[in-house]
C-alpha cells in the first residue's frame, strides 16, 4: 500500500513534466497540418489556372482568325494557304467521325473483354491477359500509326475495301476506291489504340462487384448471361460509362496515328473510303510550314477548337454520371 501510495504522488508530477511535451507536439501538429492543407490546395488551383492560362494564350494567338473569319471558321470547309481562306469545318468532320467509328468499335470489344477476363477465364489466362492489354496501352501512337499506313491500309485496300464496295457499294458510307487509308481505316486503328483502356478499366469494375450480390443470383437459378445482364452490368455502368469517355478523350486528341492513315486532304465526303482530315492531324502537318501571321493564328485556333470539344465532352460526361448517380438513388 506505501508503495501504490507513493506512486500516486509521483504521477502528478510525471504529469506536469509531460504536459509541455503533449503541447508542443499539439504544436508541431497544427503547423504540419496547415502547411499540408495550403499545398494539397495550392496543387488543386494550378488546375483551373492553368486551363484557365492555356485558353488565354489561344485566344491571344488565334484573335486575327477569330476577327477575319468570325462564325464563319467553324462552317466552312475552305481551307487554303495560298488565298488565306481557313475553315475548320472538314477537321471537325474527320475528328467526330474518326472518333466514332473507334467508339462503336472499342467499346463492345473492350467491354466483352472484361466480362470474359472476370467471369470466364480462369486466373492465369486472366493475369496473362491482363498483361498483355496494359502492355498494348503502353505502345507508342506513331508505331500504331506506321503499322497502319505499311501493314493495315494494303491490308485494307486489297481484301476489305474491294469486298465492302462490290456487296455494300450502293451505300454512300462504302463508294469510293480502295485507298487503303482513310476513314475507317483511321476508325479502326483508333479503336485499337483505345480498346486498353477500356478493357482494362471494365475489368477491374467489374471485379469490384461484390461475389455475394452474384452469388445470389445464381442461387436464384439465374445463367451466366442472366446474371451479367442484370447484375454485373448494371452495378458497374458508372466504370463502364467512364472507361467510354476516357477513351473518347483519347481518341478526340490523337496526333500521329491518325496523321499516317487519315490521307491529310481537306475535304468533307459520306465515303468512309475516302480521306480526310482531324484536328490533330492538321496542326502535326501544317505548323512548321505557317509563315503567315493569319495561317498561324487559323492553326492556333483550330487547337482552342479542339480544346473546347474535349472540355465539353468531359463536363457532359460528368453531368451524365450524375444525372445517372441521382436517378439509380432515387428508384
Amino acid at each position: 500500500m506505501k508503495f501504490l501510495s507513493a506512486h500516486r504522488q509521483k504521477l502528478p508530477i510525471a504529469t506536469q513534466a509531460l504536459n509541455p511535451i503533449l503541447e508542443k507536439s499539439r504544436n508541431n501538429r497544427g503547423v504540419s497540418d496547415g502547411v499540408f492543407r495550403w499545398a494539397t490546395g495550392l496543387s488543386a488551383a494550378i488546375i483551373p489556372v492553368g486551363m484557365l492560362g492555356l485558353i488565354i494564350v489561344m485566344l491571344l494567338n488565334s484573335h486575327l482568325a477569330l476577327k477575319e473569319f468570325g462564325l464563319g471558321f467553324l462552317t466552312s470547309d475552305n481551307w487554303n494557304p495560298v488565298t488565306q481562306e481557313f475553315g475548320a469545318l472538314s477537321s471537325i468532320y474527320g475528328t467526330f467521325v474518326s472518333t466514332i467509328i473507334a467508339m462503336l468499335i472499342a467499346m463492345p470489344m473492350g467491354i466483352a473483354v472484361g466480362l470474359f477476363l472476370v467471369e470466364w477465364s480462369s486466373p492465369k489466362v486472366e493475369s496473362f491477359f491482363g498483361t498483355a492489354i496494359e502492355l498494348l496501352a503502353a505502345i507508342p501512337s506513331i508505331i500504331y500509326g506506321m503499322w497502319g499506313l505499311f501493314v493495315f491500309a494494303p491490308f485494307m485496300a486489297d481484301h476489305v475495301q474491294p469486298f465492302v464496295n462490290e456487296y455494300f457499294g450502293f451505300i454512300p458510307l462504302f463508294d469510293g476506291p480502295p485507298l487503303g487509308i482513310g476513314m475507317l481505316t483511321t476508325g479502326i486503328i483508333l479503336a485499337l489504340m483505345i480498346l486498353p483502356y477500356v478493357s482494362s478499366i471494365s475489368r477491374d469494375v467489374f471485379k469490384m462487384v461484390p461475389s455475394v450480390i452474384k452469388e445470389s443470383a445464381y442461387g436464384l437459378g439465374s445463367t451466366n448471361w442472366e446474371v451479367t445482364k442484370y447484375v454485373t452490368i448494371p452495378y458497374a455502368l458508372h466504370g463502364i460509362i467512364g472507361a467510354g469517355f476516357l477513351g473518347l478523350g483519347r481518341a478526340l486528341g490523337e496526333t500521329m496515328a491518325v496523321t499516317f492513315v487519315i490521307g491529310n486532304s481537306h475535304r468533307i465526303s459520306a465515303s468512309l473510303f475516302e480521306t480526310c482530315n482531324s484536328i490533330a492531324s492538321t496542326l502535326a502537318n501544317e505548323f512548321t510550314e505557317a509563315s503567315e501571321p493569319l495561317y498561324l493564328h487559323a492553326l492556333v485556333a483550330l487547337g482552342l477548337v479542339l480544346f473546347l470539344i474535349t472540355i465539353t465532352t468531359q463536363v457532359a460526361a460528368q453531368l451524365w454520371l450524375k444525372h445517372l448517380v441521382r436517378k439509380a438513388g432515387g428508384s
